[in-house]
């Protein structure tokens, strides 16, 4: 056992495990006689699905897998509608479980289909890649895409408990290990200026994998997390801050199509963005800014816009309008003061918006996202 996060939400609070041995030792919660369904890919499933399944029925529980392809595209209501079938078939009740093992899409997608099958039932993460240990499976956030935009059919439904087990990381692709250190540096930025500091310092270790970095790593992202949402549950105020870099993240990942530019890779070229933007509307110093530009490249992560995506601005610039966090239209950014600290909803001169793009490189595409 590596250690435990808390995640203080009252009576809808849980606990974040950390495991760090070679095999998952615990459920995270009490399953005996519970029908479970686990929710997972079609690369995690073969990894980790029998296992998992192993420990639960060794608890007790009484097991049924679903699995989905593996990516983005899989995060829609076609495969929403097949996952109520298959806990239809596996005889779920509104005391059963499901279990989203895999990485941001399978819990997203799970997550939704436990807060809304049967008006809501019982959810673990079980999060595998580094996106969703850091950052998706806590908060409770689950949600679905549709064809206009990204994650705009969803509900809170918080799990009641995260299973982390970093041992998962030595089965995680290369790029998408990488896509979720863009996550990682995101919290230094809105929250913890020495924990920004501290990724500079170490991130050929955390690229290398290093189990002391990494389980550091891990645990500080899953504080601030919890910190943030215990602070604002449903994103009526700060927890609003979590979303920098996203808005034009999810703009990219839309035009580009989905499963082209990994989440976190769009993230990443979302935060040079806002990163410019900052220090042009509220004062981030140039220092500041390179630095965060400056990590995030030395991360292996794209800082800039591919060619053919920054040369159709208008079709960005609209997408971004339907983002969720728009009002009348108008996107609304996390943009920051200086490194720990940030602001939100801030609403950007409309001239500011296509320049600030022009400030980053074209193509500058990051050592780690050779498809792009």
């Amino acid at each position: 056992m590596a250690g435990k996060v808390h995640v203080k939400l009252a009576e809808r609070g849980y606990d974040i495990i950390i495991q760090s041995g070679p095999d998952f030792t615990e459920p995270g919660i009490a399953v005996d006689g519970r029908r479970c369904l686990i929710v997972s890919d079609d690369n995690v499933d073969g990894l980790y699905g029998e296992a998992f399944e192993r420990l639960l029925e060794a608890a007790g529980a009484l097991t049924a897998r679903a699995v989905v392809p593996a990516g983005e595209e899989s995060k829609d209501l076609a495969k929403l509608e097949w996952l109520y079938g298959r806990a239809l078939e596996a005889g779920l009740d509104r005391s059963s479980l499901v279990v989203a093992l895999g990485g941001g899409v399978v819990g997203d997608l799970a997550g939704f289909l436990a807060a809304t099958y049967m008006r809501g039932v019982k959810l673990l993460q079980v999060p595998t890649s580094l996106l969703a240990m850091v950052d998706s499976s806590v908060g409770g956030k689950t949600a679905v895409n549709l064809p206009q935009g990204k994650n705009l059919v969803g509900a809170f439904h918080q799990p009641s408990a995260v299973v982390i087990n970093l041992a998962t990381m030595a089965t995680l692709p290369e790029r998408e290990y990488v896509s979720g250190i863009a996550e990682v540096i995101k919290y230094g930025v809105i929250w913890d200026a020495v924990f920004f500091d501290y990724l500079e310092e170490n991130i050929d270790k955390l690229l290398s994998r290093d189990a002391e970095v990494l389980e550091k790593v891990v645990a500080r992202c899953c504080e601030i997390k919890a910190e943030v949402v215990g602070l604002d549950e449903r994103e009526a105020g700060v927890r609003a801050i979590l979303n920098f870099g996203h808005t034009l993240g999810h703009a990219l990942e839309k035009v580009s199509g989905y499963g082209e530019l990994l989440h976190g890779e769009a993230v990443a070229i979302g935060m040079a963005y806002a990163a410019h933007l900052s220090q042009n509307v509220k004062g981030l110093s140039a220092d500041e800014c390179g630095r965060i530009i400056d990590l995030l490249r030395r991360a292996g992560l794209p800082v800039g816009v591919p060619d053919d995506l920054a040369e159709d601005w208008a079709m960005l610039r609209k997408v971004m309008s339907s983002d969720k966090k728009s009002v009348n239209a108008l996107p609304r950014f996390v943009l920051a003061r200086a490194i720990g600290e940030v602001v939100f909803g801030v609403d950007v001169p409309e001239t500011e918006l296509q320049k600030a793009l022009m400030l980053i490189p074209l193509a500058d595409l990051g050592s780690a996202s050779g498809k792009i």
